[in-house]
């Protein structure tokens, strides 16, 4: 991987003592000298992803890139990354800071594995919900304190069996529930209200924006927001300062000690349960369960996707641009392949993240998804 160090994000002189602050701008830019792949591609835009069908590509998927160390350099990068983007589920390791900081996870005698449902967008299987259950029953709450809603598991197995026994989904499948158990029992530490906790104007989503801008290095203050499927809010963020973020966790050198240790303690439980994070089939834990702990890795809903590799304290962010979870896939694996951070052993556990079969009805291998030619280029 080439390193150009064309542009920095500035510097580290955040205060971490409240809620938020708007005093950053900290956009990273790169200059003219790093390499791009020629793709034929909208410059704010490029192709990334290709599908093809016997010998024609028969679609593509365009979208955005960037790698950035936590000085804020970008050391590499693909379109347009600082138009905000909503990170979704991607930034659930941000998100999870508060319940480190305030000192719930120890106030509860909570663990690693509930601090990596904390960071997962998990498959509603059994190995999920039965720890969401039991962390609520911990801090004296039940399913009736979630305000994320229920939802089918992801898992088609889980779902099927569900289905047999006559079993209704509730919010312990929703694949954000380890994120909201997070979010009630800071308020329970701190003496917050549960009920309301997904609002913007709540401690809970405040104290969240407060993090979010400190480790993006963003104001958020007139950002773009919505709602995300879980009920909270969701703020557009560029996407060299989504990469930032995920840099400051896996290097945070320069981070007051306070959040260097809370973002160290999520990434050595992030890398500990990779099957909490997602589980059976998916992404997350197919490309953390081959590397070995050498690369941490979050998807979000429309095409985001994050990851940092903590050995190089470096932080990557994607989007693209339709939205689709297949071309996210793909992409994500060759990013992190043209860091050249994982062995050959690791991408022979993992070479079917880099290039995905399309089957016909009958089995058979008639095209595939893959990284369009010449990129990444690094």
């Amino acid at each position: 991987m080439t390193h150009d160090h064309s542009s920095c994000c500035g510097g580290h002189g955040h205060s971490h003592g409240h809620a938020h602050h708007h005093d950053h701008n900290h956009a990273p830019h790169a200059g003219p000298a790093e390499a791009h792949a020629d793709l034929s591609g909208a410059p704010e835009a490029p192709i990334l992803v290709e599908v093809t069908r016997g010998g024609m590509v028969e679609s593509v998927h365009r979208g955005r890139a960037c790698i950035v160390d936590a000085g804020g350099r970008v050391l590499a990068r693909w379109g347009d990354i600082e138009s905000p983007v909503y990170p979704r589920s991607a930034i659930k390791s941000l998100q999870a800071i508060p319940l480190v900081e305030t000192g719930a996870l120890d106030a509860f005698g909570l663990g690693d594995a509930e601090l990596a449902l904390a960071c997962s967008s998990h498959n509603g299987e059994t190995a999920h919900t039965s720890l969401a259950e039991s962390w609520l029953a911990r801090v004296g709450l039940s399913v009736a304190d979630y305000e994320c809603g229920e939802q089918v598991p992801y898992d088609p197995g889980t779902a099927e069996d569900m289905v047999r026994a006559g079993e209704a989904p509730t919010a312990f499948h929703n694949n954000c529930s380890g994120k909201h158990a997070g979010f009630l029992t800071t308020a329970r530490h701190k003496g917050e209200p549960t009920k309301g906790y997904v609002r913007r104007d709540h401690p809970v989503q405040q104290r969240i924006l407060g993090v979010m801008e400190q480790m993006t290095g963003t104001d958020l203050s007139n950002a773009p927001w919505g709602i995300d499927g879980c009920s909270i809010p969701t703020f557009g963020i560029p996407l060299g300062n989504i990469a930032l973020a995920m840099a400051r966790i896996a290097d945070p050198s320069d981070l007051p000690d306070a959040r260097a240790e809370a973002v160290t303690r999520i990434a050595k439980a992030w890398a500990a349960h990779p099957y909490l994070i997602g589980g059976r089939d998916t992404f997350d834990t197919a490309m953390m369960e081959a590397a070995d702990g050498l690369v941490l890795t979050k998807v979000g809903a429309e095409g985001v996707g994050c990851a940092l590799l903590p050995g190089q304290g470096i932080g990557i962010a994607l989007k693209i641009e339709d939205g689709t979870s297949r071309a996210r896939e793909v992409a994500m694996a060759a990013l992190i392949r043209a860091t050249r951070t994982l062995s050959d052993v690791h991408w022979s556990r993992a070479a079917a993240l880099l290039r995905t079969p399309i089957a016909s009805r009958r089995g058979a291998e008639v095209g595939e998804i893959r990284t369009a030619a010449g990129w990444p280029g690094l």
